[in-house]
Formats: C-alpha cells, structure tokens, sequence
C-alpha cells in the first residue's frame, strides 16, 4: 500500500505543479493580452495622428500650389510692366531727340538763317 499512496501522492504533487504552471501560463496570456490591447490602441492613436499631419500636409501642398501660380502670374505682370517702361523709355528718348531737333531748327532759323 504504500507504493500506491506514494503514487497518490506523485499525482496529486504533478496536478497541483500542474495547476501552477497553468495559472502562470494564464496570468502570462492575460499580461500578453493587456500588451496586445495597449499596442493596438497606440498603433490606433498613431494612425490618427497621421491621418491628421496627412491633411496638414495636403492642405500645405495646395497652399504651395496656389503660392506657385500666384507667382507665376506675378512673373507675367512684372514682366509685361518692366516691357512697358521700356517701351515707355524709348519713346520719350525719341521725343526728347525731336524737340532737341526741332529746337535746333528753329534756333538755325531764327538766328543763322539768311533773310
């Protein structure tokens, strides 16, 4: 008999070691899934705040966008202005050589012209 409480005995220790490395496996899983949940609600706040700087930055580019034809229109305008004083230029140049000419013939006329 003492063979079989031995055994009883064997048996209850492995159910009971048993048992222990079961809660212990549990408390590990349920750690694991406290791990997991923190992990997806981060991943899920990053996601979110992605998503917000994504619209930040498309919002930016068209920002840029507008910037860059503004610009360009600007270009133009400054362009066409800078053709006109030119034009401008040049025209009151030839104004200022007639009148010096006409100026000058009617110096001649006036003065060295023989009656």
């Amino acid at each position: 008999m003492d063979s079989g409480v031995d055994w009883d005995a064997e048996h209850r220790r492995t159910l009971l070691d048993g048992r222990v490395v079961l809660e212990r496996t549990a408390d590990s899983l349920a750690r694991s899934q406290r791990v997991a949940a923190e992990t997806e609600q981060l991943g899920t706040e990053v996601v979110t705040e992605l998503g917000e700087q994504r619209e930040t930055l498309l919002r930016a580019k068209r920002r840029l966008s507008q910037t860059d034809q503004e610009l360009d229109k600007t270009q133009k305008i400054l362009r066409t202005m800078s053709r006109k004083v030119l034009t401008n230029k040049f025209v009151l140049i030839v104004i200022i050589i007639l009148e010096l000419g006409i100026l000058a013939a009617t110096v001649y006329l006036r003065f060295f012209s023989k009656k």
